[in-house]
C-alpha cells in the first residue's frame, strides 16, 4: 500500500507539471475532466451518507439504481456510446459512491463525535449528482478514442492522481476513485 501511495504522489507531481504548461485547448487529450467530475461524485457520496446515516433509508437503493443505468443506457447510443459500456462506467460509479457510504458509516459508528450533526435533504442533493451523471456521460462520449488506446490505463492512473491530490482525498476516498475510474478504459 506504501508503494502504491508513493506512486500515486510522484504521479500526481509530475501530473501537476505537465497539465499546468498543457494549454486549455489540448485537454481533449487527457483523461482529466472526466475523472475530475468522477472525483466530484465520490465528494459528494459524504453528503448522501450525511443524508441517510442514522435512517431507515439503505445505502444500497436499487430502484434509483436501475433508473441511472436505464437513463444512461438510453441516452448511450444518441451520444455514440455503447450502452453496455456506458452502463459499466456508471456502475462503477454508484459502487465508488457505496464504497464511501460504508467507510462513513463505519467511521462514524466507531467514533460517534465525529457523526454528522445535521442532516442534507437528498432531495437537493440527487440533482447534483445528476447534473454530473449528465456530464460524465457527455465526457465519456468525448473521450471516447482516449479510452480506446493502449495509453488509456496511464493516462488514466495519471489523471487519478492528479485528482487525489487535487480533491485532498484521504484513503477512503482515494479508494473509491479508483473504483469509479476503473471502468475508464474499455478492454
Amino acid at each position: 500500500m506504501r508503494l502504491r501511495s508513493l506512486l500515486v504522489t510522484v504521479t500526481a507531481v509530475v501530473a501537476a507539471s505537465l497539465v499546468s504548461s498543457v494549454p486549455a485547448s489540448a485537454s481533449s487529450t487527457s483523461l482529466w475532466h472526466l475523472t475530475d467530475l468522477a472525483a466530484q461524485r465520490v465528494a459528494i457520496a459524504d453528503q448522501v451518507a450525511a443524508a441517510k446515516y442514522g435512517t431507515p433509508s439503505p445505502i444500497d437503493d436499487p430502484v434509483r439504481e436501475q433508473a441511472i443505468y436505464d437513463s444512461v443506457a438510453a441516452r448511450a447510443p444518441q451520444l455514440g456510446l455503447d450502452p453496455a459500456e456506458a452502463v459499466r462506467f456508471f456502475h462503477a460509479q454508484i459502487e465508488a459512491n457505496k464504497l464511501v457510504q460504508r467507510g462513513l458509516y463505519a467511521r462514524w459508528t466507531a467514533h460517534p463525535a465525529e457523526a454528522p450533526t445535521t442532516r442534507p435533504d437528498l432531495g437537493q442533493i440527487r440533482p447534483v449528482i445528476d447534473r454530473l451523471n449528465t456530464d460524465l456521460l457527455t465526457e465519456l462520449a468525448a473521450t471516447t478514442s482516449l479510452r480506446e488506446a493502449r495509453s488509456c490505463p496511464v493516462r488514466q492512473l495519471v489523471a487519478a492522481g492528479f485528482a487525489d491530490v487535487v480533491h485532498r482525498f484521504d484513503g477512503l476516498h482515494a479508494q473509491a476513485l479508483a473504483e469509479a475510474t476503473s471502468a475508464t478504459c474499455t478492454d
